[in-house]
This record gives C-alpha cells, sequence and structure tokens, in this order.
C-alpha cells in the first residue's frame, strides 16, 4: 500500500507515492535517482547509506522513508552548489581521504552532520563521530586529514 510522503530533499520539496514498507535508502536510491547514498551492509553496521535528517546524521538502511515525513533529507549530492564541491568533498577529493570511494558519501555526511554543530572538532572528536562509518581500504588517517583540512578551510573563509 501506497501513500504520499511529503519530504524536503536535497532543497526541493516533493509529494510521492511510496510503499509503506520502503526503506529510505530505496526511496532515495530507487525513486529519486540519488545513486551517491550507497548501499552497503543493509543492516545498520556499515554507515555507506548515511544520510541528514533534519541536519543529523542516519542510516538510510534503516530508516524507513514515511518515518521522515515533513522532514529535511539531504545526500552527497546536495552538497555541492552550481557545480562546486563543498568544503568536505573538495577535501576528500585533495588530501586523498578516498581510495575505493564506496564509503566515501556517508563519510562525508557524517562529517558534515559533525561540523554542523562542532565547526572546530579536534582529531579525537572527528574519529568519534566517524565511528559508525566502516571503510576497508585507507585505513582511516588520510578521512581524518581530509576532515580536518575541511576544518581549516572553514575557519580560513570565516
Amino acid at each position: 500500500m501506497k501513500s504520499v510522503l511529503r519530504i524536503t530533499v536535497n532543497g526541493r520539496a516533493r509529494e510521492d507515492a511510496v510503499a509503506a514498507n520502503a526503506l529510505l535508502l530505496d526511496y532515495l536510491r530507487d525513486g529519486l535517482g540519488l545513486t551517491g547514498t550507497k548501499q552497503g551492509c543493509d543492516g545498520g553496521e556499515c554507515g555507506a547509506c548515511t544520510v541528514l535528517v533534519d541536519g543529523r546524521p542516519r542510516l538510510a538502511c534503516c530508516t524507513l522513508a514515511h518515518s521522515v515525513a515533513d522532514g529535511t533529507v539531504e545526500t552527497i549530492e546536495g552538497l555541492a552548489h552550481n557545480g562546486r564541491l563543498s568544503r568536505l568533498q573538495r577535501a576528500f577529493h585533495e588530501h586523498l581521504g578516498t581510495q575505493c570511494g564506496y564509503c566515501t558519501p556517508g563519510m562525508i555526511m557524517a562529517a558534515e552532520g559533525l561540523l554542523r554543530t562542532e565547526p572546530r572538532p579536534d582529531r579525537d572528536t572527528i574519529r568519534t563521530a566517524l565511528a559508525g562509518n566502516l571503510c576497508r581500504c585507507t585505513g582511516y588517517v588520510k578521512i581524518l586529514d581530509s576532515v580536518e583540512a575541511a576544518v581549516q578551510a572553514g575557519e580560513e573563509a570565516a
């Protein structure tokens, strides 16, 4: 059974017919074509599907789409503006925060959620904020370096 889901995704208000049991991950990927949100473990273990719901990191694979009705969802696609990468996206690119890249959207979204509440986190705070996001390639050093570089870029821009 489907019902209307009213939601704002990446700044755009939407009304879509969505099944009552549809996961937010499936709605974003299959319904809206926002494939930057990755399907990893399907059980809330890896963080690849992290998006921001009302500004806070949330695992899309464990969230029913209708549970965020009337809310705001942001995906990795929504961070770039006018074709320009966000400071986090740019920092991950410039500081080699990715290898295979599969975990990167979830890492960036978790970091974005952190930086919105804590604009100058220390390395331990960053590590804690990213603890729910797994990476099998990088060893995390370059990921942490990338978030720190984004923090520094934000301070320089302010």
